[in-house]
């Protein structure tokens, strides 16, 4: 007796020994600190402002821009795609939710055989078998494996919702930049058919001096290639504008006849130059991309976990409970019932690698999650510094400018009252108003930008996502 336990002693210490194991497996990804991310300089000499409002296009003062952001937030179908993985997230979760609760099944069948009369000679025939059954089966989850697997898919769930109101975010943002495009391109049209107007009265003075014999061919030739350059550029300006009315059909999910019923856009006030407080770490909280990043890695952290346990013992409780009978019999007799019932006990003690290959497949998505979520904080505080500083630069450069404007637009008042009193020709006076022309331009295309930029850095600073109560943590914590 002691002989064979001293056996299944050594049996099972080799057994024990030769188990799978974790060791040696781990994620190497850090998430970011915020707060290690300087930005004082890069920031300074601003001041403080709240952060974007959910309904922020409505501060850019055209209704028309309200109404279609509306329009587009319930008819655009790319919002169909980001609201069906939403729904796909939270499938999986349910999924595996269910998977920690205890499972109960049940069958029933009829089937005939004829065993082989090698086996039971004359006594083999044909014969029916009917039967019914029930049987219950949970997993007791002793080291919370199960809980950690439904844990990563809630919050792969949440980072999908997540996703979801990025994309409307993206959405609104995209289509006030489309929308103040469209404004610029009327003004280019516009400038484009004041240009090509000048050019034809110069050229159609020229043609009168060279037939008074005042000027030459050269002259005449080079007003028939301004008024060629003007129409190109009219046409072009045509163009801009029906792209962007085109743009704006199918950001609206519309098609391109909806662009043409679009009214010609007031002129958009942009944004003030201004960031709210303490920006490196409320930004985690304010940019729908970065939310989404934190709970994906929260969520493989879980995932983790849930690997690490398949490495442990489980203990599962089962039962089974069921009737048959043979040929014609009633099922339901009392010698035709049976059931069965205990735990079971599993440990995996070899399996060519697959549970630690499984573990080192988790650990590198982690390490991808946190490379992802620290590139996209990185990215996000750069971005609106860099806008910051874009913003700064164009209202300098739009000051000048338009000092620029200014004296040009003095030079055609002064070229015209020569002109009326008989001291200058009219078209050196036309000469004059193409300058101003290219100012206007220059001022229209800066004024353009700004604004652009302005929805950018709206963007960049959340576009009005509002955090959540149940929002990870501002640092993921590593696994």
């Amino acid at each position: 007796m002691r002989l064979h336990l001293l056996a299944a002693a050594a049996a099972l210490t080799l057994a024990l020994a030769g188990c799978a194991s974790s060791g040696g497996l781990h994620p190497n990804g850090t998430p970011i600190d915020p707060t290690t991310l300087k930005a004082e300089h890069s920031l300074a000499h601003l001041s403080a402002a709240a952060w974007p409002s959910t309904d922020w296009w409505s501060g850019l003062g055209d209704p028309q821009l309200d109404a279609l952001i509306a329009e587009a937030l319930q008819d655009n179908p790319g919002l169909g795609v980001a609201d069906a993985r939403a729904r796909a997230a939270q499938a999986e979760a349910g999924i595996a939710d269910a998977a920690r609760g205890p499972s109960v099944n049940g069958g029933a069948a009829v089937a005939g055989a004829r065993p082989p009369a090698a086996l039971l000679g004359d006594k083999a025939r044909f014969a029916m078998a009917k039967y019914g059954y029930a049987s219950f089966k949970w997993d007791l989850d002793l080291w919370g494996g199960k809980r950690a697997a439904w844990e990563a898919a809630v919050g792969q769930a949440r980072a999908a919702e997540v996703d979801a109101r990025a994309a409307r975010i993206e959405l609104s943002g995209n289509i006030a930049r489309a929308y103040a495009q469209l404004g610029y391109a009327f003004t280019q049209q516009d400038l484009a058919a004041g240009e090509l107007k000048r050019a034809n009265q110069s050229r159609e003075l020229t043609r009168q001096r060279v037939a008074a014999g005042i000027d030459n061919q050269i002259a005449l030739k080079q007003g028939d290639a301004e008024v060629a350059s003007a129409e190109q550029q009219a046409a072009l300006a045509s163009r801009a504008v029906d792209a962007a009315r085109s743009s704006l059909a199918v950001l609206l999910g519309k098609g391109p006849d909806r662009g043409l019923q679009i009214a010609r856009p007031q002129l958009l006030k942009p944004a003030e130059l201004a960031v709210p407080s303490n920006l490196p770490l409320d930004l985690v909280g304010h940019r729908a991309d970065l939310v989404a990043a934190r709970w994906r890695v929260e969520a493989a952290g879980k995932d983790i976990t849930a690997a690490k346990a398949e490495f442990l013992p489980n203990i599962s409780i089962g039962a089974m409970a069921g009737v048959i009978s043979m040929g014609g019999g009633n099922p339901f007799s009392l010698p035709g019932r049976f059931y069965q019932f205990g735990p079971s006990l599993s440990l995996p003690i070899f399996d060519g690698g697959k549970l630690r290959a499984n573990l080192s497949g988790k650990d590198a998505q982690y390490d991808l999650a946190v490379a992802q979520y620290n590139q996209t904080l990185v990215g996000a505080l750069n971005q609106v510094a860099d806008d910051l500083s874009a913003l700064q630069s164009l209202q300098q450069q739009i000051d000048a400018q338009q000092r620029a404007q200014d004296a040009a637009a003095q030079a055609w008042d002064l070229a015209e009252q020569r002109y009326k009193a008989g001291i200058g020709s009219y078209l050196e006076a036309l000469s004059v108003r193409q300058q101003l022309l290219a100012a206007e331009r220059g001022t229209a295309a800066l004024e353009a930008q700004q604004v652009d930029l302005s929805v950018q850095l709206i963007q960049a600073l959340g576009g009005g996502f509002q955090p959540q109560a149940d929002t990870p943590s501002p640092t993921p914590s590593r696994s």
